[in-house]
This record gives C-alpha cells, structure tokens and sequence, in this order.
C-alpha cells in the first residue's frame, strides 16, 4: 500500500511494508493531491495460496472503503478500481477544514476465489500546509492562481499514476514558468456528467486535472480568452495555441474546457445566517389553552357550493340532453336510425343462418350404371356447410369413388 502526496512537482511516496493488521499511518496536505493506492500485492498473503504455483496474480480481489463508523467515505475522498484484478485507488484533495482531524478508512479486501476478507484501518492525518512547509510563507497559501485542464485521452487511474501526473505537472511548468506548481485535484469526467465512450477505438473517458501557482497566467494560457479562439469554440471547432505541441505529444488537452481563475479576485459571498441559539425555549409561562366559548361555524354554505351546486348543473344537463334525444325531431330521426340498423342487422343474421344452399354432387346418392343399385353418398347427411366446394363441379380427388364402365367387347374395367 502506497501513498503519494504531490507537492511543487515533486512525488513522495510512502510506502509501508507490514502485513500486520495494524494501521496505517499517512500525512497528506490540505489542498494538495493526495493519493493512496491500495496494492493486491499486500493483501494476498492474508489469503490462501492459490492452489497452482505461480498463479497467485490471478485471485481477484476487490475492496470497500468507507469511513469507520459511517456506509460511505468522507466528501472530498474518492475510489476507483477498474476491474478485481486490477489495484483500488483512493485519492482526493483535503481541505483546510480538515487540518488536524484523524480520518480513519476502513478498508476491506474481499477475495472471490476463496469468499475471504481481510480488514485494515488507514489512519489519514491531515497536516496544515505551513506546518510542513514552515519556511513558505502562510500568505502564499494557498496559490493564486488556478487552471483546471480537460485531458480526453486519458482515464482518472492512469493520470493518478505518479510518473503520468510527473510528466503533465512538468509540461504545464513549461508553459508557465512558475516557482511553485501544485496538483491540487484530480476529477473523471463521468463525475462531471460525462457519458460513459464505447468501447471502440480505445476511447478514453476523459479527466480533469486542476493546478495551482504562485505567478500569474502566462500567455499561452491566456490565448484560449481571444475573440478568435472564442469564436472557433463556439463553432466547436478546435482553438489554436501555440504552446499545445508540448502536450500533444501525451497529453490531448481540450482547449476549450480550460478554466483560468485568480482567487484573489474572486468576490467571496457569505451568507447572513442566524445566530444559533442555546436550543432552551424561553419562559413565557404556563400554556393557556384556547377558550371553549367559541362561534359555531354553519356548514351549509360550503356544501352548497361542494355538493349541490355540480348537482344541479349535471342535473340541467341530463335533462337537457334527454329532451334533444327523445322530444326533438332531430333526436327522434336518430333513434329510428337506430332501430332501423338493428333491425335490418338482426333480419341478416337469421337470414344467413336459415339460408338453403344446394347441395354439392358428392352429398347426392348415385346409381349403379350396371346393377341400378343406389350407391350412398360420399359426404354423410350432416356434411357441414362450411366445408362445402365452392363450385358445384369441385370434387375431391382423395375421397373419389370410380364406378366401373363397361368396354366394348362386354368385359368390364376400372
């Protein structure tokens, strides 16, 4: 397990070598990057070998972090792990609020191979910046000035990284020229709202990375404020900065998405709270009830205006639309339509139903041509309707009788 704080450009890493349950100490700055990353390395010893040799990197493991005694970890903190096979990352940037206050995280490592879990506490000790940094003035804390930067190609754990985020801190001092450069936070863009990229073409979800300094903007900054550029990032169309090729070579920065803010010239808004009280309600003596020689209230208004008023008018209504249906000449004609329809409706079905359709030939009896015998029909007498041939000259082939006829020499054939 592996904590990085980053500070003017420079990494330090701590890292703690006990496999103890013990905790684990670490002293971040207030409002400077912290980042600890929790290593799968470290917690497999606290699990069953892995019963092939030499495949113990293959046990997935995942991790929850929350802040003991609480479902969840404190507001400025964050995790990711991208996958459980994959190392868990904590990072996040405390703030002065936090100075002096020990947070402890509970972290616990859970195994699905073997459904294990191991616990370890990671104490995190939230020092002031002038307490470290004794020598740096406290009016130059914190810095300034600030510049966020949208980075596309890149997703939050790979610039957590120290040797990434080393490289993009190094770039931005070039263009900048400060003496002192911080990371001071570190944001995916699905945090900001953004949509999750198909998984095509290596797509990167894009991260925000926020940088502070103690001299002011230098001027390749400052071109993503001229009328020019503003207008080709309202076209959507990509800006021109002269300095971009120091980061195009790792960093694909999107240039209309940097933000610029001088905190020393931001107007700070404080809200007129009230003053907490002691939360004892003053003594006003004892509780005097309402008078029971109160004024009676007649309802009878109000269920006029509720009930018997709509009553009434759906009353006029109905009689209204009862005298244009049954008195009116208008009214009348429709009904007798009416009728007439369900008349002539109800003569059709019963004319359909007692219908008399002549039968087909294979329902009629035949002759023997020779014997003179009747031969029965091949349709029984209650041959259905519906399964009659269409054409009175339909036969069916199948159920064909063929009668013998008799040659001319008088002997008989099929």
């Amino acid at each position: 397990m592996a904590s990085v704080g980053i500070f003017v450009g420079l990494v330090v890493v701590v890292t703690i070598l006990s496999k103890s349950h013990a905790d684990r100490n670490v002293y971040p700055s207030a409002g400077v990057l912290f980042v600890h990353v929790l290593e799968r390395e470290h917690f497999k010893g606290e699990f069953p070998p892995y019963p092939k040799a030499g495949d113990s990197s293959n046990d997935p493991i995942t991790f929850n972090t929350n802040l003991k005694g609480y479902p969840d970890r404190p507001g400025w903190l964050r995790y990711i792990q991208r996958t459980s096979h994959s190392d868990g990352v904590l990072y996040g940037s405390p703030t002065a609020d936090h100075v002096g206050k020990p947070t402890i995280i509970e972290i616990t490592a859970y195994n699905k191979r073997t459904f294990e879990t191991a616990r370890h506490n990671l104490v995190i000790n939230i020092m002031s910046t002038e307490g470290r940094y004794a020598h740096i003035s406290l009016a130059e804390f914190p810095l300034p000035y600030q510049a966020e930067f949208f980075i596309k190609n890149m997703n939050v754990e790979e610039m957590l990284a120290s040797e990434v985020l080393g490289d993009f801190l190094g770039a931005v001092k070039n263009v900048w020229q400060p003496e002192r450069l911080n990371a001071i936070n570190i944001t995916s863009a699905l945090d900001r709202g953004g949509r999750v990229p198909l998984p095509i073409n290596d797509l990167k979800e894009g991260v925000y990375v926020m940088v502070g300094a103690d001299v002011a903007f230098s001027s390749c900054l400052r071109e993503v404020e001229t009328p020019q550029n503003q207008l080709r990032c309202s076209q959507e169309m990509e800006p021109v900065i002269s300095c971009d090729k120091k980061f195009r070579a790792q960093f694909n920065i999107d240039w209309c998405k940097i933000s610029l803010v001088d905190i020393t010239k931001v107007v700070p808004v404080h809200s007129n709270r009230p003053d907490p009280g002691s939360g004892v309600l003053p003594d006003i003596g004892e509780y005097n009830p309402p008078s029971e020689l109160l004024k009676s209230r007649d309802y009878f208004a109000d269920f006029l205006i509720t009930l018997a008023v709509p009553s009434a008018v759906a009353l006029v209504l109905f009689i209204i639309l009862g005298y244009s249906m049954c008195c009116r000449r208008e009214g009348l004609i429709q009904l007798v339509h009416h009728s007439s329809i369900q008349k002539s409706s109800k003569e059709l079905r019963s004319m359909s139903k007692n219908r008399e359709i002549s039968w087909p030939l294979s329902t009629l009896p035949v002759f023997h041509p020779v014997s003179g015998e009747v031969v029965p029909p091949i349709h029984p007498d209650n041959y259905e309707t519906t399964s009659m041939p269409l054409m009175q000259t339909q036969t069916n082939l199948q159920n064909q009788i063929q009668i013998p006829q008799q040659q001319i020499s008088g002997k008989w054939y099929s």
